[in-house]
């Protein structure tokens, strides 16, 4: 934990480990239930102190990560037991335990030597995923961490179809992950895999319950942002808009202006509630250059 902020270790894209101390400044001190119907890789609620947490996110495979590594509390070392057997079995780097890749390959690829040396295990690895019943969520986690930009994607048949990552299980990793079990000691966690509109309408809203919302962004791109379009971040609104009169704390971060655009739906909608600049910088998964933009934190209390 640096800074005293735990990291998610799903290392999501956009994820908020370096938003999330701002993010508290402006969020009560009291809060019943934490209620996420984006949760993401979950370094939010990581951070976040509550009696209570309703978690939910519409990607399977995400919920299926986050309760495997639930399914694992207490029972940590069976858990890197399983992991590192994985990555023995293909045969990939790891230089958290010290086998890393040869220097003469450092050498001949400085920037890019944890991708030539894993690409024909990890090919491998991801080739027996995808002709298994994919139940195997360990090795999903393995496709994630030796992934490119350490992501999950699937085509249209379902295969796991991301390419090798300039990567590997390192110390930062198990830092993540020992944080992640840390945290299962402290707090309750209720996972569901459902449509945010359909969690969000099945929940019984308690006195001090806090919504936070981190949903994908209407004016960038990225792999997770594709069932967003207009008309749902319009639900979205109306639905927050029935929160409010409704007495229900909410926040939500989003973008407001990125690369040109400009999200003016959002802006109009929150012009009628505490808006909070956030300061950040979006580094694009693509070209791995700083792209300035405006984040906000909007909040009814």
């Amino acid at each position: 934990m640096k800074n005293g902020i735990a990291r998610s270790p799903l290392f999501y894209v956009g994820d908020k480990y370096k938003l999330v101390n701002e993010i508290k400044t402006h969020l009560p001190a009291n809060i019943n239930r934490l209620i996420e119907p984006f949760v993401g890789g979950g370094s939010v609620f990581m951070n976040i102190d509550a009696a209570d947490y309703l978690l939910n996110d519409i990607d399977a495979n995400v919920i299926s990560i986050h309760r495997m590594l639930c399914n694992y509390k207490g029972h940590e070392k069976d858990f890197f037991d399983c992991f590192f057997s994985v990555v023995e079995r293909y045969n990939l780097s790891l230089s958290y335990k010290g086998n890393t890749v040869p220097e003469e390959l450092k050498k001949e690829f400085p920037k890019t030597y944890f991708a030539k040396y894993n690409k024909m295990a990890y090919n491998a690895m991801k080739k027996d995923y995808n002709e298994s019943d994919r139940s195997d969520v360990v090795m999903l986690y393995a496709l994630l961490i030796y992934g490119f930009n350490r992501m999950l994607r699937f085509n249209k048949k379902g295969d796991f179809n991301l390419p090798v990552g300039d990567v590997d299980f390192n110390r930062n990793t198990y830092d993540a992950l020992i944080d992640y079990f840390n945290m299962l000691g402290k707090k309750h966690l209720q996972w569901s895999c459902m449509d945010f509109r359909d969690f969000l309408d099945g929940i019984q809203y308690e006195d001090n319950d806090l919504v936070y919302l981190d949903p994908p962004y209407l004016i960038t791109f990225s792999e997770y942002n594709k069932l967003w379009n207009v008309d749902t971040e319009k639900v979205l609104l109306n639905l927050l808009d029935d929160f409010d009169e409704r007495n229900i704390r909410f926040a939500i971060s989003n973008v407001t202006h990125y690369k040109g655009k400009i999200n003016e739906m959002f802006l109009h909608w929150s012009e009628k509630y505490n808006i909070y600049p956030i300061k950040s910088n979006y580094i694009s998964f693509n070209d791995n250059t700083i792209k300035k933009f405006n984040e906000v934190l909007v909040t009814n209390f």
